[in-house]
């Protein structure tokens, strides 16, 4: 094994979760982290170092972030687009698959700090520049000389940048880092019982666990719905169908998630991801990314086991003849 890739490959977990914070895709990411890892490893020769191994990647992978976010549109949910719905019966919005829709991405909460789907969505609102800023100052504690060493730029410009990103941030409003979770064992017991209820369509066992301004969104359709009454509303109109749906219990942006799969009669079919905001002992959104090719991205992704207590949900699939 080259010597270069034993001192640098330790880094790739950190460098993929910094590169989708930039990004706000899980595939953009495993793509430039790979583009870093190869440029690094052209120039390793040539590494001096005059900064640590994992600054100097850092580097790579931020000017490669940069360079390519100079042609790519920031990347919304559908609460970054418009207001909600209280109205289940509205005609939901044609999905827009040609919009650049935030992913999530399989970060567990154990390993992975700010990355929580609200905390990257607000990113967002920031230029590219302030974005890489903020995340290498105040997610990862670089200084700000080591800030403007990466960014090759000076103390100054990184103070200023710095200032504008977070007010800019600010005013996105709150970002959802510090809610009240449910304990290990609580948030256990809600999940499998969400997972129960939706796989058994039974919107009165699903309308206890929900709180009362309960959130839901479903890129790549732009509609989405706000309040307990439109939310359990939509569900019961247009999702929950009894043995339709296979929920598999996973972390995503160090939440609880779901990989969702269909029965169809082709078989079980990926269907997307959802990922669940809790506060408290309910749900509070609903972030159901319903996009078969989010999926293997969350392939092997551990369920939860050993993690915050031990299993977070349990994979239900309903026999069509089960009560």
């Amino acid at each position: 094994m080259p010597p270069e890739f034993t001192v640098t490959e330790q880094f790739r977990p950190e460098l993929l979760a910094h590169c989708y914070r930039l990004l706000g895709s899980i595939h953009d990411a495993e793509d430039l982290v790979q583009e870093t890892y190869l440029r690094a490893w052209r120039g390793f020769d040539r590494f001096e170092g005059r900064s640590s191994v994992r600054r100097w990647l850092y580097k790579i992978a931020t000017t490669a972030c940069l360079t390519a976010l100079e042609t790519r549109s920031r990347r919304p949910l559908p609460s970054g687009l418009g207001a909600p719905s209280s109205d289940h019966q509205i005609t939901l919005a044609a999905r827009e698959p040609a919009v650049p829709w935030l992913q999530p991405a399989p970060f567990d909460p154990d390993t992975f700090a700010s990355v929580r789907l609200a905390f990257v969505a607000a990113l967002q609102y920031l230029p590219a520049r302030q974005r890489a800023v903020l995340t290498l100052r105040d997610v990862l504690a670089f200084s700000t000389a080591e800030v403007a060493e990466i960014l090759d730029t000076t103390v100054a410009a990184v103070d200023s940048a710095l200032r504008r990103a977070r007010t800019r941030l600010a005013e996105a409003g709150p970002v959802e880092e510090d809610l009240a979770e449910p304990s290990a064992t609580a948030q256990q017991t809600l999940l499998n019982n969400y997972v129960d209820a939706f796989t058994r369509a039974d919107p009165g066992a699903l309308i206890t666990l929900l709180r009362a301004d309960v959130e839901l969104e479903m890129p790549p359709t732009p509609t989405w719905f706000t309040g307990r009454t439109a939310v359990l509303g939509f569900l019961t109109t247009h999702v929950l169908r009894p043995t339709l749906w296979h929920l598999t219990a996973t972390y995503a942006n160090a939440q609880p998630a779901l990989i969702v799969g269909k029965h169809t009669d082709a078989g079980l079919t990926p269907y997307g991801i959802q990922v669940l905001t809790l506060v408290g002992p309910h749900i509070a959104r609903i972030t159901a990314f319903n996009d078969p090719a989010l999926v293997p991205a969350f392939a092997g992704q551990p369920t939860g086991s050993g993690r915050r207590g031990g299993n977070v949900a349990l994979s239900r699939d309903r026999d069509p003849g089960s009560d």
